[in-house]
This record gives C-alpha cells, structure tokens and sequence, in this order.
C-alpha cells in the first residue's frame, strides 16, 4: 500500500515557472507580519464593488504572506500540468516537501519542515469571505486548503511526502482563462513582507502596463494592502520604499496626485534586483511555448487556452508555402528572380499583438471594470460578462480580436438600450 501512495506523488521539476493566481496579487488575503495576527481584514474597494473579508483562527493565526509561497508552488505545479498537456487537472496535490522548499526558496532542514507544517495549519485555519468571483452567488467562503496530510517515516519520523487540498475557489481561480500570471524568481528572496506585497502589485498592475507604467494614490493602496497600523505610517514605509527601490524587476518613483497625496508610481525594469531579463518578443513566445498551449494533438488540446485559437508555435514557426508549378506570374518564380524575403521581426511583432489581445478572453482586466463602471453605472458587469461570452459563442462569426474592446463596446450598446431598466 505504501508503494502504491508513493507513486502518487509528483515528481521534482528543476527550474519550475513560477506562476501566481492574479486575483491574489492585488486584494488583502493575507497578514503582512511574521508575528501572529488574529485581527481580522475588512476591505472594501473604492467603489463599494469588491468586498474581502479575512479572519484568523486564534489558535493558529491568520495565513501570512510567507505562507502564501505554498499556493503560488501549487500555482505552478498545475499550470505545468496544463502545459504538459495532462488531462483532469486535480485539487489533491501529491508533493514532496523537500521539492516545495527548494523551489520557493527555502532551506530542508528539520526547523524548515516544522514552520512548513504551521503554515500549511494557518492556511487551512483561516477563513476568507469574498463576493470576487462570487457570481450569483452574493458571496463565496472557503479557506486556502481544505486539508492536508504527510507520510511520515516511522523509524526516522521525516516526511516522505504530503497530499495538500485545494480549496475550490483556489484552483477555479489558477485553472481559468488568464488565471496565473508569471513571476520572478527573486521574488522569494525578498524578506520583507510589505516589499513582498508590493512586488506582488506591480506584477499584477506594471508587468503588462508598457514604459509608463502604474501609477497608483497611496491611500488607495493602502486600503488594499490590508496592514495593520495608522495610514500615516504605512505612507512613511511606502516612501522609504520607493528611496530605497531594490524591488527586483520594478523601479518604484514617488509622484503627487491633485489631492495633494503621493502616488506611487511601478514600472518594469528586466534584470533589475534578480529579476529576469527579458523582451516583448521573447515574453510573447514563452507564453505561447509555455503556458498557453498544450502539446499539438493531446486531449487538452481543444480545451487551451485561447492563445491557441490565434497562433501556435507550429504555426508561428511554419514555412511559407511552395509556390504551384506553372507559368510566369501564376506562380512559378521568374528565372533569376530574386526570392521575397519575410520580415520576421514585423510577424512576430504583429503575433504578439494578437496574443496580447486574445489573452484577455474570459475575464475583464481592472482597466474594463473601471471604464465601464464610470461608464456604464449600475450594472452587474460580471454577470453582462458571462451573457457577453454566451453571445459570442453563438456564432463563429463573433469571435473578435481584441476581447477587452469588445466587451466595453457590448456594454456601451446594453447601457444606452436598457439604462431605462435600471432603478433610479
């Protein structure tokens, strides 16, 4: 029997891309202290839409943003299994302790192995309350895990491997359409938990936002982070940050809203602190290679991700066809005709454009909520989105290229014919 749960378990996967859920990145789910927190978080966003309510067991404290290295492990583990290919994703992760902490960066010893242990306790323990992703229901509760269990070594007492549970809200949340982002290794080398929140912003708000980058008002991100203490201290800390700017991959640089409050402005820089290098195009055909399409021809091919609907690296990288024999000009090459050469740079720029476009099918960026919510009050956008996505899907002839424009321009259509329907 032992044999047979051994079998069970994942093997290691040197140099596993990390992956972390998008919606966690940005919202307070978790305690920023190494010291136990039992004070529960209460945020509501700016417009009265996202609510997140967090509260700790008092026996085990609320799940910390250390403990969070676990789900953004389990992240990657799954979105590598999608990337494989592999059919009937589970919520039941089979895993070896060892592996977990050598890919988020920490040390096997014993004292490792216990302080994992308790954060695998804090993450079943503490309960969270959120109508994100709610949809007709008002609001969803889960905790992060819903169990887990070890096999232990009788005459040696280590652990030869764990079964972690996956909350529902979890793994809905990694395995939808645009569900994970990719993050940089660097990222467990940071120590601070307020700079690990941080990098976890700029990722989800800078990584795509071009040059310019993110700017966002330091009272806005302050109710987002979900810290304990005054504002006025979490503003002092944010501008220390911003002096000192070793996050890795971002520069941070302090500007001044009209209201007189600091803004913090976020934008990429590759290489910087650790951070990986990388480019526009390099950044696009990764996620062609790597997360977005299942090998050609296997089961979980038809059910990729809708990169695969615009391009696959088959496709990207396919000759042009040969030209039919015949006369000149119906398609034979004149003799001594100089071949046309493509322009490979133009194509592979023009793909990324499409990427960029499709990628957002199945989900409406912050950017959307906030257009159409000025745009459009009143309305539940996410339950427009769903009827939005019913409509395309009733015809071929509906599949647009960029998703995002797509959807504002639906609703802007829905508003001014139905607006009348809305109470006053």
């Amino acid at each position: 029997m032992t044999d047979e749960q051994f079998d069970l378990f994942l093997p290691y996967i040197a140099n596993l891309p990390l992956r972390d859920q998008r919606e966690m990145m940005e919202r307070p789910f978790f305690s920023l202290a190494k010291s136990k927190r039992v004070k529960p978080i209460d945020y509501t966003s700016p417009d009265g839409q996202v609510r997140v309510h967090v509260s700790a067991n008092p026996d085990y404290g609320m799940a910390t943003i250390w403990d969070a290295d676990i789900l953004i492990y389990c992240a990657s583990v799954l979105a590598d299994m999608v990337r494989r290919g592999l059919n009937d994703m589970p919520r039941k992760l089979h895993i070896m302790p060892y592996d977990l902490l050598r890919a988020i960066g920490r040390p096997t010893t014993g004292r490792a192995y216990e302080l994992l242990g308790q954060a695998l306790d804090r993450l079943v323990a503490t309960t969270i309350k959120t109508n994100i992703r709610a949809e007709n229901r008002r609001e969803a509760t889960f905790s992060w895990l819903d169990g887990w269990t070890q096999l232990v070594d009788e005459k040696t007492e280590r652990s030869h491997g764990m079964t972690l549970e996956l909350s529902s809200w979890f793994w809905e949340g990694v395995m939808m359409k645009g569900g994970v982002l990719a993050i940089d290794r660097a990222y467990f080398d940071i120590t601070g938990g307020r700079e690990r929140w941080l990098y976890r912003v700029a990722r989800k708000h800078a990584g795509g936002a071009g040059e310019g980058g993110f700017a966002i008002s330091m009272p806005v991100l302050f109710e987002k982070s979900g810290a304990e203490g005054q504002y006025r201290r979490f503003k002092f800390e944010m501008l220390k940050l911003a002096e000192k700017d070793d996050l890795p991959g971002y520069a941070l640089a302090v500007e001044t809203a009209k209201d007189g409050e600091p803004m913090l402005r976020m934008r990429r820089v590759d290489g910087k602190g650790g951070a990986e290098m990388d480019t526009a195009e390099n950044s696009a055909l990764r996620q062609v290679q790597d997360e977005g399409i299942p090998p050609q021809g296997s089961p979980a091919a038809a059910e990729a991700s809708p990169l695969s609907e615009k391009v696959s690296s088959r496709k990207l990288f396919a000759p042009p066809p040969r030209p039919r024999a015949g006369r000149a000009g119906q398609g034979a090459p004149e003799p001594g005709a100089i071949p046309k050469t493509i322009d490979a740079r133009a194509l592979i720029r023009s793909t990324i454009a499409g990427l960029s476009d499709a990628a957002t099918r199945g989900f409406m960026t912050d950017e959307t909520i906030d257009l159409l919510r000025r745009e459009c009050p009143g309305w539940d956008l996410h339950a427009l989105h769903a009827e939005f996505e019913r409509w395309v899907a009733a015809s071929p002839e509906r599949t647009p290229a960029d998703w995002q424009r797509a959807f504002v321009g639906w609703v802007r259509r829905h508003h001014a014919k139905h607006r009348h329907e809305l109470r006053g």
